[in-house]
């Protein structure tokens, strides 16, 4: 549901952590919660199949200029939190994968989101199709997702909608690039996560093996429902429900770990 919404799935992760753990190691853990968005991805790709598959098959075969155009804005939006990962993924989580960052990013995000929608409100957006993103706008909305990318608690979905937002797009627009943003850079963050557990030493259980499958069917089958209420809520709608939200859990993350938990 969270990786979807703008509402930061770290910081829900977090609270979850503290309330239900599941019995395995740190470092499958960590593999884990990174892994289990592949399904949540299989769900993009086969509610948006059409849009994103570059080739067509009827009457006679062709490629989809449009589509392939599409691809490469997309991956040109994912080098920045690429590269990042890739080279700083340790050292990110070292420094700022704690609740006090998660809470800042959740609060300050939230009144952002109020913020732009104040903003915007009455402007009309210049983007109002998948096709009419440039490659700046594609480039911008790819160092909104390296913020996401460095802080967590911002929310990838959360940023890249922002930021689409700012640079012009509608909010149907916003989301549906997120989405299809999404694709290669959980696959390749699932990759990074698979290949570092493997490398450390790490070995796949049968157990392990069933926990990660049933965490990526749950995923497939919510983000299914979760897309579908996005795309219908974000027509009729704007986003300040969602920062309102990030506000609260935000303070409640920090209530939580400053308060009730010293007393428990």
């Amino acid at each position: 549901i969270t990786e979807w919404l703008p509402i930061s799935s770290t910081g829900h992760m977090i609270i979850l952590d503290e309330l239900a753990k599941l019995n395995v190691s740190d470092a499958f853990r960590e593999m884990f919660l990174v892994v289990i968005q592949l399904g949540a991805i299989l769900a993009v790709v086969v509610l948006y199949f059409k849009k994103l598959w570059p080739f067509s098959t009827k009457e006679k075969f062709f490629i989809k200029k449009d589509t392939f155009g599409m691809w490469f804005k997309i991956l040109a939006a994912c080098i920045p939190a690429a590269i990042v990962g890739v080279f700083f993924d340790d050292k990110i989580n070292e420094l700022f994968y704690n609740y006090q960052t998660v809470a800042a990013m959740l609060i300050i995000f939230g009144v952002l989101f109020i913020v732009i929608e104040n903003y915007n409100k009455g402007r009309k957006p210049v983007m109002n199709s998948i096709a009419e993103i440039t490659w700046k706008a594609a480039i911008g909305v790819g160092l909104f997702q390296l913020i996401a990318a460095v802080f967590p608690g911002t929310s990838r979905s959360g940023a890249t909608i922002l930021g689409a937002m700012l640079i012009g797009c509608s909010r149907t627009v916003a989301a549906e690039f997120t989405f299809f943003l999404a694709v290669p850079t959980m696959a390749g963050a699932s990759l990074v996560k698979v290949v570092k557990f493997l490398a450390d030493g790490g070995g796949f259980s049968g157990s392990e093996v069933g926990i990660l499958l049933t965490g990526c069917a749950v995923a497939f089958a919510v983000s299914m429902l979760c897309i579908r209420f996005l795309m219908n809520y974000v027509k009729k709608h704007d986003f300040k429900v969602f920062g309102w939200y990030r506000i609260g859990l935000g303070a409640l993350v920090l209530a939580y770990f400053y308060l009730l938990k010293p007393a428990l």
